[in-house]
């Protein structure tokens, strides 16, 4: 019986007028029996496995089903992060100070009595090297108050998520992978919803796929991928940028070759070997693969095309889709160590002329807005208007700055819309984010205002897909005629895309010189 158990919840606290002493609520999914926790007056079950541990025989493997288990299993508390560099200073949404190879694991937050209600399963950022599910500011339990069932998931990342070798690609069966693991643990942690989630309260038909940076980037190639159809209905793209250009195997499997050199391994080193090394041997050994060595790209078998090659042609899914980005970008690129010259972005007399295009700004400046251009904003109109030829598309452009916080940076930074989305400011507080400690005991009335506006904008695009923003504008879907998107700033309203010449010179570029 895969119905959520929670039912005997609500009737015991009605029964007791809410006693604090209530039982905690259980599921029954198809590995076993689970227990979870009440935080809120919400449903909260979390380290939930959605397939084996990929560890010993199974590194670098296709993710297999999840190993059953005896009794009921304790799921109040987060698991582990997936295995990634040590981060102090709280980058990519916090900390992971628990890590494990064992570590695909989800996390499910529903309001009681929950019933056939939509879906949100995210997927997060972190350049696909950082970043986990368990970390607090995705938390979804304000969300699942409005109304959703919300799912975070983790994957594989770095060089255990996306690494490929000579002696793995060898050993493949005609079926298997030759990388992208942890784009395949995405797609199992989807398949694992389908059949799944109603023991939760979940509608499986109503399911929306959103994610940030590398979440959102993951979402673009699940949305272009043969092998999601039907697995999700709606998707959030949220600074994912949208004319990605994947590496392909050859080049992946000399980064694999160098990295297990720099891990003590010849180059004739045996698959057995790469799967002997310690998690922390393929950790320290990333070196200066590390920032642009990780990431989906084209094997042939998961991952068989650009994706922009879909949505251009398309033959991405035809659903609703809501797509945007920040007004600092930069901010990601630059602490990537992403400088590229701006100046030199295109290519000879188009560098005059997009250097042009801004204005009488400093070269500072114009590097810092044409970065962001490039690599977020420009992708992201180019794809509302790929997409709104398939299925309703919803553009925004994110400009928000927390009320203490304006005339003191330079724009809203890439990711800083997670927290008004999430509404997890609270969350932040005992979390050890050097970035953004002790905000959310100031944030303003207006910065409360806007963060509730700003997630039921998400909310109801979950369950309708067509956003309608409590105490916010109108927001029409995308039309390539009229040219207008979401501006999300201390007065929202719908505005002209900004920066229109400098997109259409830099998307001229890119499909000239596209391979």
């Amino acid at each position: 019986m895969k119905r959520l158990f929670a039912v005997a919840f609500v009737l015991f606290s009605s029964f007791f007028g809410g006693a604090a002493f209530a039982q905690a609520p259980e599921a029954q999914v198809e590995s076993g029996h689970l227990r979870g926790i009440v935080e809120n007056g919400v449903l909260v079950f979390r380290n939930i496995p959605f397939a084996a541990p990929p560890i010993g025989p199974l590194r670098w493997r296709a993710p297999q089903a999840a190993l059953a288990w005896e009794g009921v299993r304790a799921a109040e508390a987060y698991g582990p992060a997936c295995p990634q560099p040590d981060r102090t200073d709280g980058g990519g949404g916090g900390r992971a100070s628990v890590q494990s190879e064992d570590c695909l694991q989800l996390n499910i937050w529903a309001p009681e009595g929950a019933r056939d209600l939509p879906v949100m399963l995210w997927i997060h950022g972190g350049a696909h090297q950082i970043g986990s599910a368990v970390f607090p500011i995705y938390d979804g339990g304000a969300l699942a108050k409005q109304g959703l069932v919300v799912v975070t998931a983790n994957y594989r990342l770095g060089p255990l998520g996306y690494f490929a070798h000579p002696a793995l690609t060898k050993e493949a069966g005609p079926e298997d992978p030759l990388g992208n693991y942890g784009f395949l643990d995405q797609i199992a942690a989807l398949e694992w919803v389908q059949r799944n989630i109603t023991a939760f309260g979940g509608d499986k038909s109503n399911v929306t796929l959103f994610g940030e940076s590398a979440g959102g980037a993951s979402s673009i190639y699940l949305m272009a991928s043969t092998k999601t159809k039907g697995l999700f209905h709606r998707a959030i793209i949220q600074s994912g940028g949208g004319l990605q250009q994947p590496t392909r195997l050859a080049f992946q499997e000399q980064q694999g070759l160098l990295l297990a050199q720099a891990a003590g391994l010849s180059a004739e080193a045996s698959a057995g070997e790469l799967r002997a090394l310690t998690t922390q041997a393929l950790l320290d050994s990333q070196g200066p693969l590390r920032g642009a060595g990780f990431g989906p790209f084209v094997d042939g078998r998961a991952v068989t095309e650009a994706p922009w090659r879909a949505f251009a042609d398309g033959r991405a899914q035809n659903v609703p889709l809501m797509l945007g980005w920040n007004d600092h970008e930069a901010s990601v690129l630059l602490a990537l160590g992403v400088t590229g010259d701006a100046a030199n972005a295109l290519g000879g007399e188009r560098n005059q002329e997009l250097r042009s295009l801004y204005g009488d700004i400093s070269q500072e400046e114009f590097a810092r807005r044409a970065l962001g251009d490039a690599f977020f904003g420009t992708p992201a109109v180019w794809m509302a208007q790929a997409q709104a030829k398939q299925a309703p598309t919803y553009l925004y452009h994110f400009t928000y700055i927390l009320e203490r916080r304006r005339g003191s940076v330079p724009g809203a930074s890439h990711g800083s819309e997670i927290p008004f989305i999430f509404q997890t400011w609270d969350k932040l507080l005992g979390a050890n984010l050097s970035a953004l400690a002790n905000i959310g005991a100031v944030l303003s009335e207006q910065d409360r205002q806007f963060s509730t506006m700003i997630s039921s904008c998400w909310a109801s695009f979950a369950k309708t897909g067509a956003p309608s923003c409590a105490g916010g504008p109108e927001w029409q879907a995308y039309d390539p005629k009229t040219d207008q998107l979401m501006l999300f700033a201390p007065d929202s309203a719908v505005r002209a895309v900004p920066n229109r010449p400098q997109y259409d010179l830099m998307v001229d570029w890119f499909f000239k010189t596209a391979r």
